[in-house]
């Protein structure tokens, strides 16, 4: 079916044993619902079919029948492409995003999760608004993608397809970035954020420093003291495929922020 979306996420690239390398792109349909995308192998599209948030694109989509989740589907075809029929800006405060955006906001993330839980329910992606945020954390992590997956890329003909077409594996980022925050209920939770921006604000930085340390630092600057001071910000969230079902674990990660500026009031004296 073809199906127009608002591309409001784009997570961080990852090798796939199957499909090369993988983008997990959502958005909302034009009634307001979530649907994730999923595969896309975003870098390999031409320039025509790239996207970027906000974008309204149309693209002929079938359910993913191999995620039980809900608001998964995916391109008809590996090469489908995403026809990019509009754009909303940030005019008025992001006022037109909010209009979609903002609908159906989560605050207390034991509902989201009890939601994700119920096989009636199955919630996979959500706005959630954070009651207080505490810290924005980073730790080291595998520095090379797993051998695993390096292998398949091999068989897959990345490498040599690489020297052909100038196509590059992505880096893989070595921390970790987590918010930690409050809910409604004042219980700290921490998520980590998979946002493909995290990423590229982390690499930018290393590549003007030079200095693992002061980048992961100016990616904390911009996420803690710019989003959570001086913004009104929202986490957009997922569910990780292979944690969803489990009862015992917290299955969201942050795939994306919603961070328009705080709205203030005039108060006025009347007389």
């Amino acid at each position: 079916m073809k199906t127009k979306v608002l591309i409001t996420v784009k997570t961080y690239p990852t090798p796939s044993t199957k499909y090369d390398e993988l983008v997990c792109t959502a958005g909302f349909t034009e009634d307001g619902k979530w649907i994730r995308i999923f595969p896309v192998e975003f870098r390999k599209k031409s320039y025509k079919s790239q996207y970027s948030k906000y974008d309204w694109v149309e693209v002929d989509l079938v359910k993913n029948t191999s995620d039980f989740r809900p608001e998964s589907y995916r391109p008809r075809t590996a090469d489908t492409p995403f026809n990019k029929v509009g754009h909303i800006d940030t005019k008025g405060n992001w006022i037109k995003r909010k209009e979609i955006v903002l609908n159906n906001v989560y605050d207390d993330m034991a509902l989201l999760i009890e939601e994700a839980k119920d096989k009636d329910i199955c919630t996979s992606l959500a706005v959630f608004k954070p009651a207080e945020i505490v810290d924005f954390v980073y730790v080291e992590d595998e520095r090379e993608w797993s051998a695993k997956k390096l292998a398949a890329l091999q068989q897959l003909n990345i490498f040599e397809s690489a020297t052909n077409k100038g196509f590059e594996v992505v880096k893989k980022l070595p921390y970790k970035f987590s918010y930690k925050f409050k809910d409604v209920n004042g219980k700290v939770r921490k998520l980590m954020i998979e946002d493909w921006e995290t990423g590229e604000l982390y690499w930018k930085m290393f590549q003007k420093f030079g200095d693992e340390k002061i980048a992961c630092e100016k990616v904390k600057q911009k996420y803690l003291d710019d989003f959570a001071k001086t913004k009104d910000l929202y986490f957009y969230v997922g569910t990780l495929y292979q944690h969803h079902a489990r009862k015992s674990l917290n299955p969201f990660v942050i795939i994306g922020t919603f961070t328009p500026k705080v709205e203030t009031q005039t108060k006025l004296d009347l007389f």
